[in-house]
């Protein structure tokens, strides 16, 4: 299960909408081992697409030597649908090298309606969780 605070999940949605029509993408970090994310991080598609997102290469070197110096790790790795909805497509699956991340999907095909969605994807297998959306870590326990 994902829990992770409304402030984060309204920054991501955010990102997600100003990008669209391209999709959007980025990471929120958290502690090694936390499995808390805490630091928003957004970045840039690479491909600038409505279908398809890569991360600069330049910056994602920059944002995970971040990380590591921060004793961080990408706890959620999140884009964008512009069109479809929140599901991995197989692309998405073949690109999810980090087997301990939530990869978190928003879909913008509705501007009315936001389906956020969050799955574990290990060894190209897509399993959906739970997302807990709290108003505060330290309220949620």
């Amino acid at each position: 299960m994902l829990t992770i605070e409304r402030a984060l999940v309204d920054l991501i949605v955010a990102h997600a909408r100003a990008d669209h029509p391209d999709e959007a993408c980025g990471v929120v970090a958290g502690a090694l081992g936390s499995d808390r994310p805490t630091r928003f991080v957004a970045m840039t598609n690479a491909e600038r697409s409505p279908t398809f997102y890569r991360f600069d290469s330049l910056e994602q070197l920059m944002v995970w030597r971040e990380m590591d110096d921060r004793d961080e790790e990408p706890v959620v790795i999140y884009h964008s649908h512009t069109a479809t909805e929140a599901y991995p497509s197989r692309t998405d699956i073949s690109y999810a090298a980090e087997p301990n991340a939530h990869y978190v999907l928003v879909s913008t095909r509705d501007e009315h309606e936001v389906e956020f969605r969050s799955y574990r994807i290990v060894d190209g297998v897509v399993t959906e969780e739970e997302v807990a959306v709290v108003d505060s870590y330290a309220a949620a326990g």
